[in-house]
């Protein structure tokens, strides 16, 4: 195919493969496939320049289910393994599907520097609070109280935020939605658009082993006052526009403003904007119960990415040099590692030595 071939326009149906889906019936996962196979045909993508990279656990089964290359890989390691993708060729487009324990469990030092180092790729976190592979043991985002095989008198565990812990390892992208929601969606839109790394958590209702554990602001019915979707330049109002998100200033904390008459401004409603760090950080903090769960893209600040600051290096430490493997191993068993007039230098004084590396 050359370059004035045209493209033909793809369909979900084309991100489907010929695998046999299997999860357990009901599981969030599945609402989770069906929105990544919707959007990846409204962005652009093509399957032979996408890549899906996973590591161990229910929602690593993803790179079967997807038309595109990919890789199953080992526990927690996933991000290793998609930063050789986007190294070995930076114009992939790289998403990391992973679980709460794969990511923030074995894989937590992983998921830590892949976020500070801002590789270029989307990072999608399946939280469900459970081991669910496993058989139902308490994960690192579980409950305080949380009944499992592992901890049958009730976790005393204080769980991990995955949107802070995000936050707190340096990303440039975070974002919370939840696998049934019709917004999932546009969060992976603006995450596939974000240049770098893009972390969004998705909450995922696990039916067998922690059933309904986000019912209280994923069900319809508490959908109102139970869910504050963000979106940039708006006001952050929920309870169909009849409370809001203001500041506390003499606490410096977020608090819950009552709207009279759709004044938000009167109530001193905060509005979003994206690139407000001190304020995502209070978004994820947020207890719920107390406030409503914070969803869609709460913090955006792109900076420049990982490959592209290697490719740059490297082009230029390349400059004025000819690669020639052939003289490399021809030319003695000592090679001078060293700046090019270091190198000349060391090269004139020992007939010897190799090439500069």
């Amino acid at each position: 195919m050359n370059d004035m071939t045209p493209v033909a326009k793809m369909t979900p149906k084309d991100w489907e493969t010929d695998q046999e889906v299997r999860w357990c019936p009901g599981c969030g996962d599945y609402a989770i496939l069906k929105a990544v196979q919707r959007t990846l045909p409204e962005i652009g993508a093509r399957p032979e320049s996408t890549v899906f990279v996973s590591g161990i656990g229910c929602s690593s089964r993803f790179p079967y289910y997807v038309e595109s290359y990919g890789f199953h890989t080992i526990h927690g390691r996933a991000p290793a393994v998609a930063t050789g993708v986007k190294l070995a060729n930076p114009e992939l487009d790289v998403w990391i599907i992973t679980g709460d324990g794969d990511a923030l469990s074995i894989g937590g030092n992983h998921t830590m520097h892949i976020l500070r180092r801002n590789l270029d790729c989307q990072i999608l976190l399946f939280n469900n609070e459970i081991y669910g592979l496993t058989k139902g043991q308490y994960s690192p985002t579980s409950r305080e109280g949380t009944r499992s095989p592992s901890t049958p008198f009730g976790s005393v565990d204080r769980p991990a935020k995955p949107a802070a812990f995000a936050l707190g390892s340096g990303a440039r992208f975070v974002a919370r939605g939840f696998d049934v929601s019709k917004n999932l969606p546009d969060v992976l839109k603006a995450a596939y658009a974000h240049k770098g790394a893009a972390f969004v958590e998705i909450f995922q209702n696990c039916i067998v082993y922690n059933k309904d554990v986000f019912a209280d602001f994923t069900e319809k019915k508490n959908a109102d006052d139970g869910q504050l979707w963000l979106e940039n330049g708006k006001p952050m109002l929920f309870g169909k526009g009849a409370k809001g998100i203001a500041l506390d200033r003499e606490a410096l904390t977020l608090k819950v403003v009552d709207v009279v008459d759709g004044d938000w401004q009167a109530a001193d409603v905060i509005v979003h904007d994206v690139t407000n760090r001190s304020v995502a950080h209070m978004l994820v903090e947020m207890p719920f119960g107390s406030f409503p769960m914070a969803l869609g893209v709460l913090y955006d600040d792109p900076a420049p990415s990982f490959e592209s600051a290697v490719v740059a290096q490297n082009e230029q430490a390349a400059k004025g040099k000819t690669p020639d493997l052939q003289k490399l191993v021809s030319q003695g068993q000592t090679w001078t590692v060293g700046s090019g007039a270091e190198t000349d230098a060391a090269e004139a004084g020992s007939a010897g030595s190799g090439p500069e590396l």
